[in-house]
């Protein structure tokens, strides 16, 4: 069975830390994990749309094997600036990859479209996401929003917003996996226009909302829901972690399993319309490395946490004024 970490968030996994700001004046904002030691790294996109920095250098053959930290963000390809603040507060402190007396902090990032969300975006000559990169470096600890909350502030998802959503999953043989989402999905995470949500079985406890599946399934469960019918305007971008001792190439296997959770928890997914991503990462912490059978259960918690994670950045979004779509908590049926 099962059981949740004590604050069922990524941070839930030794070494890790999230930072969140927002704008609730341009509905976006950035999310910001670090890893407290260089974590071992990889990457799979499957969306058809992707806006990122640096994930050719996550592929397990490529040199540089661990990174600083990850960046989820809004405003589209505009976003890919707060990666340029993270680097910058990092490098301040001397955190990086070390070349001939060079630290070089390595920080890779993907980014979702929320520029048509009904937040202002006139912001003159040059975005604002490599100073709300920064800034959410500062803000970085163990404790963090969900919701409407940094790089889920402006996300929405078919017929309801959506938001930033973290869970995190002990094992049986104590090792720790945690799931961070900014859900922004061409699709629906609800089954039909109901209040039920599609990774209702993953659920624990009422982490969000305790609803199961209808019964009888509705008939517009069957429909195809979609958000815009525009390409390249939606997209959910994740991190997957655990405490495991992981080589990049069982990282790309984490990264790969991961993008199941999606599966599970909106329908349809990985559309020519959406860019998901999942960066996964191993810090190490526990000092533990799999057995076969020990790799096949981190897996299939990896795609079960991400469902969650996704399910709880819906449920836990609040409104805000010029808001397109409605929370799911105003959602009756």
């Amino acid at each position: 069975m099962f059981k949740t970490g004590p604050l069922n968030l990524i941070t839930d996994i030794a070494g890790l830390r999230v930072g969140n700001v927002a704008d609730e004046k341009l509905k976006s904002g950035v999310t910001v994990v670090l890893c407290d030691t260089p974590a071992v790294a990889s990457v799979q996109v499957l969306g058809g749309a992707p806006g990122t920095r640096e994930t050719d250098l996550l592929e397990p053959h490529m040199s540089v094997e661990t990174i600083n930290a990850v960046v989820l963000a809004g405003g589209s390809a505009f976003g890919l600036d707060a990666a340029s603040g993270v680097q910058a507060a990092l490098r301040e402190h001397g955190i990086g990859f070390q070349v001939r007396g060079n630290s070089i902090p390595i920080v890779p990032a993907a980014i979702l479209f929320d520029l048509a969300n009904g937040g202002d975006k006139n912001w003159g000559r040059y975005p604002p996401y490599r100073e709300m990169g920064y800034d959410a470096v500062q803000a970085a600890a163990r404790e963090f929003q969900i919701g409407t909350a940094g790089a889920g502030t402006g996300a929405l998802t078919a017929g309801l917003k959506g938001g930033l959503g973290s869970a995190s999953t002990v094992l049986d043989s104590g090792i720790h996996i945690g799931a961070l989402a900014a859900v922004n999905s061409t699709g629906s995470v609800t089954v039909g226009r109901s209040r039920h949500f599609w990774a209702a079985p993953f659920e624990i406890g009422d982490e969000f909302g305790d609803q199961g599946y209808p019964s009888p399934i509705p008939p517009d469960a069957r429909r195809i829901h979609l958000k815009f019918r525009d390409k390249r305007a939606s997209t959910t971008i994740a991190v997957i972690a655990t405490d495991a001792v992981l080589t990049p190439a069982a990282a790309k296997r984490l990264a790969i399993a991961s993008h199941d959770g999606f599966a599970r928890a909106i329908w349809p997914t990985h559309t020519p319309a959406d860019g998901d991503l999942v960066f996964a990462l191993a810090t190490g912490a526990s000092g533990r490395e799999l057995s076969g059978d020990e790799a096949i259960d981190l897996y299939a918690a990896a795609g079960a946490t991400m469902a969650r994670a996704i399910a709880r950045g819906v449920y836990a979004a609040t409104p805000s004024q010029n808001d397109l779509f409605p929370v799911w908590s105003s959602r009756r049926a």
